[in-house]
């Protein structure tokens, strides 16, 4: 943590007053920052800043170095809990034969299973633009077996040369 998002402690804090809540989590009430340092060193605790934008700011007694200990590790479970949506795509062609598609099909299936989105490209070459209800065919095909499984996040285009569309886990 760098010291631009740490609160304010001890001397730090430049207000008239502030209000207290002691190392018991009791409230104290609103206290001179001369009274509520005091009473920070007679417990031999750390006067923290836990509110600043409150009126009067909100400080607490306690030390400082465990509360930013509690803090960071605090931010490390957050950070481990996130699942980053990763985006893997299979591409096709319309002349891909049954047990390919199938396998193709196996794959898109562990990929939700795994909480990825997947495009699914359908590229034509040379003259198979002319055929393109073909593509649109297997497009659909691809839709049928994937309707329990997924939903779609975008619907298929043909967007040049190719058809894609993307799924993403139900």
């Amino acid at each position: 943590m760098s010291k631009v998002d740490e609160p304010r402690i001890n001397r730090e804090i430049n207000v008239p007053s502030v209000r207290l809540v002691d190392q018991n989590g009791n409230m104290v009430g609103v206290v001179a920052i001369a009274e509520a340092l005091t009473m920070a060193e007679r417990a031999s605790l750390d006067l923290v800043e836990i509110s600043p934008n409150a009126e009067p700011p909100v400080c607490k007694i306690l030390d400082f170095g465990k509360y930013r200990y509690e803090i960071q590790k605090k931010a490390n479970e957050a950070r481990k809990k996130q699942k980053v949506v990763v985006v893997k795509e299979i591409k096709l062609r319309p002349v891909i034969d049954k047990h390919d598609l199938e396998i193709k099909m196996r794959n898109v299936m562990s990929f939700l299973a795994e909480g990825d989105k997947v495009r699914i490209t359908l590229r034509f070459r040379g003259r198979e633009m002319d055929h393109t209800d073909l593509g649109m065919k297997i497009i659909n095909q691809v839709q049928e077996t994937l309707a329990e499984h997924a939903k779609i996040e975008q619907f298929p285009r043909i967007e040049g040369k190719q058809i894609s569309m993307m799924v993403g886990p139900k």
